[in-house]
């Protein structure tokens, strides 16, 4: 058998098995969507206590920079000139 027909052979199992995997994984992920319902998953991911919890994080500060300090003094610089 030349080695065009055996990359042929290869190709088409390796096509044939990759749609069978990925058919078995679609099933597979429509069950886990129907056994779970929109009130489970909602309990589960606990979106009040989640969104508490983001609401008591200390929000970032942000320390200034000597760059924005220059920037600014350019500026008034810039007014200065004009």
């Amino acid at each position: 058998m030349s080695l065009t027909k055996r990359k042929i052979i290869f190709w088409i199992i390796i096509i044939f098995f990759g749609l069978i995997f990925f058919i078995i994984w679609v099933r597979n992920i429509q069950q886990k969507i129907n056994i779970f319902s929109k009130e489970k998953i909602f309990e589960e991911i606990k979106a009040p206590e989640l969104e508490e919890k983001i609401k008591s994080l200390p929000k970032p500060e942000i320390p200034k920079t000597e760059i924005e300090e220059d920037l600014k003094k350019l500026e008034e610089i810039k007014k200065d000139s004009e």
